[in-house]
């Protein structure tokens, strides 16, 4: 079993994946200055909890949830937010995101 604080880490880093990549894609190409400081800024501090993460979690375990969980949300929230299509297809390969992050995991 893992400790708790790494969980939160990657958690927490996971979820700002989709954070900087939906900032990026609101600044069009860095023309809107708010957009652009949220992108960069969540970009350095998303791998900065996976590190934190990586001090008691072996480090392909932690990569491979900290970015299912990235994918994930990022999926979700581009469908949400810019109605871009969830097929059938999709919704398989999420779903065996979900199973390979938490089977690495060990079931946390």
């Amino acid at each position: 079993m893992y400790e708790l604080s790494a969980i939160i880490w990657i958690i927490v880093g996971g979820l700002l994946e989709p954070v900087w990549l939906l900032a990026l894609k609101k600044s069009d190409n860095f023309k809107h200055l708010g957009y652009s400081v949220l992108a960069v800024v969540v970009m350095f501090a998303s791998p900065l909890c996976l590190s934190f993460a990586m001090t008691s979690v072996p480090v392909g375990i932690a990569y491979a949830v900290w970015t299912g969980i990235g994918a994930v949300c990022a999926v979700g929230l581009g469908a949400l937010l810019f109605k871009e299509q969830i097929t059938k297809r999709i919704a398989l390969y999420v779903g065996l995101i979900i199973i390979g992050a938490v089977g690495l995991a060990g079931g946390v």
